[in-house]
C-alpha cells in the first residue's frame, strides 16, 4: 500500500474514533499503519517486531491491547486459522466477513457476500441461535499463484 493510501486510512480511522469517543493512541496508530502496509495477514509477534522500530519498549501486552482495540473498532479482522490479523477493507461499517486465504503466498482477500450471511443467519435462527458476528475463512490458491 502506498504511503498516501496508508495516511488516508489512518485519517479515516482517527475520524471514526473521534466520532465514537475512542482514542487512537500512538501505539494503536503504529499497529494500524503496520497492518495497512501488509499485503497479507501478520501474526502478533511479527507485528511486535515491526512495532519495536517505532516503540522500542513495546512488549506483547502492548500489541495485544492494540489489536483488541482495533478489533473492537472493526478496523482489523483476526484470521483464526493462522492466528494472524489483517486490516479490514470496509472498516467504516460493520459487516459479515468472508476471507479468501491463499495457501501458497499468504495473501488475504476480504469479500462480502450478503447471500452467504443471510443463509447462515436464517439457518441459525431456525435452530434458535442468534448470530452476533460472522467470519468465514476459505483456504485455497489465489489467481497470482494458480
Amino acid at each position: 500500500m502506498t504511503t498516501k493510501e496508508t495516511a488516508r486510512l489512518v485519517t479515516k480511522a482517527e475520524k471514526l474514533c473521534a466520532q465514537r469517543g475512542a482514542r487512537l493512541t500512538p501505539a494503536r496508530r503504529e499497529v494500524f499503519e503496520i497492518l495497512a502496509d501488509q499485503s497479507g495477514a501478520i501474526g502478533a509477534y511479527d507485528l511486535l517486531d515491526k512495532l519495536k522500530s517505532a516503540v522500542p519498549n513495546a512488549k506483547p501486552p502492548t500489541i495485544y491491547r492494540a489489536l483488541d482495540f482495533l478489533q473492537e473498532q472493526g478496523f482489523v479482522h483476526k484470521i483464526t486459522s493462522s492466528n494472524s490479523y489483517v486490516l479490514c477493507s470496509h472498516f467504516d461499517h460493520q459487516h459479515p466477513v468472508q476471507m479468501l486465504i491463499c495457501e501458497s503466498c499468504g495473501a488475504v482477500q476480504e469479500i462480502q457476500s450478503e447471500g452467504v450471511y443471510d443463509a447462515l443467519r436464517k439457518q441459525a435462527e431456525d435452530q434458535g441461535f442468534r448470530v452476533e458476528s460472522q467470519t468465514i475463512e476459505a483456504h485455497g490458491i489465489c489467481a497470482e499463484c494458480a
